[in-house]
């Protein structure tokens, strides 16, 4: 891939090492064999509802969500093999809910739904989360976070834990009948992703350096956090299935991390760092395309990004 745009002047606000403190991440892309099973599934269990859809040739993109917000991109892709759970990709995509009583609604709906697999839940510190595997074997977080004041820190760096959360209890306090009847018309939104990566030092150099983000915890052994405007992560790299793993093979399972950042000027600090790295990408004005080390494909956006746009990658 190459550059296609000519690049305007930096603005002096702009920060060449890092991502705009506004930095945040849109709608996951899922490569599905079973398009109409996993739409029903995240419909059912996540209370979402399809925004769009259209036909690529053989291929269907539909784009499922809450509100107008796209959270959900199912592209099917029937045929490929199914994911393995030790090469690089998904770990879990984080789909982020206001408050506790609209995160009790989705983790009520997700574990009705029959072809849930619940995973487990954890006080995270920073966040409350409850962990599940739809029925292709991707990742799925419901999280609501805590307020940024109850954070702690140490020595600057942010202090987040996996504590034991009785979702029973949890929802025995917060569930909430008429919450649940709103189902899609309560906000969400993908709030982080985190990746299965073959090595640390790696996903470091192309996350962190490359595109920008800042680190926030490493301190989890075989893991790594990172984050924009210091929010707790925006994406999360682990080796605790896939250490070693190299380029992923074609299967089911993610297609695209999607980051989305306020300005133009911010696209291209993000050009700069690539080219002084010699990594290839594409720039459409919008949006700059590239792969990470195990190629997984990262889309950095400008906002604004609508069913339309997603059904056009």
């Amino acid at each position: 891939m190459t550059d296609s745009v000519k690049q305007a002047p930096h603005a002096p606000s702009v920060d060449e090492r890092t991502l705009n403190g506004d930095t945040g991440m849109d709608a996951v892309t899922l490569h599905v064999g079973d398009l109409e099973s996993m739409s029903s599934y995240y419909a059912n269990a996540l209370a979402m509802e399809p925004l769009e859809e259209r036909a690529h040739g053989r291929q269907v993109y539909r784009v499922l969500g809450r509100g107008r917000t796209p959270m959900v991109r199912l592209v099917s892709t029937p045929g490929l093999p199914a994911v393995d759970p030790r090469q690089a990709g998904l770990f879990h995509t984080a789909f982020l809910f206001d408050d506790p009583a609209s995160l009790a609604a989705t983790v009520y709906r997700a574990a009705q739904e029959p072809r849930s697999r619940f995973v487990g839940s954890s006080d995270h510190l920073v966040s409350e989360a409850f962990y599940f595997t739809d029925p292709e074997g991707n990742g799925i977080e419901l999280y609501t976070d805590r307020d940024r004041s109850d954070w702690s820190y140490d020595q600057g760096r942010l202090q987040m834990d996996t504590l034991y959360l009785d979702p029973n209890e949890y929802l025995r306090t917060h569930l909430d009948e008429s919450v649940v009847a709103e189902g899609p018309n309560r906000a969400g939104k993908v709030g982080h992703v985190h990746l299965q990566v073959g090595d640390i030092e790696t996903a470091r150099a192309f996350y962190v350096d490359a595109i920008g983000f800042e680190t926030t915890v490493d301190t989890y052994p075989g893991a790594l956090f990172a984050a924009a405007g210091g929010y707790h992560h925006h994406v999360a790299m682990n080796t605790w299935k896939s250490a070693g793993a190299g380029p992923r093979a074609a299967s089911l399972g993610l297609g695209d991390v999607a980051i989305t950042v306020p300005e133009r000027q911010d696209l291209d600090a993000l050009v700069t760092r690539l080219k002084a790295r010699g990594l290839e990408h594409a720039d459409t004005g919008r949006s700059v395309v590239l792969r990470d080390p195990w190629g997984t494909q990262v889309t950095v956006a400008l906002p604004g990004t609508g069913t339309e746009e997603l059904l056009e990658r």
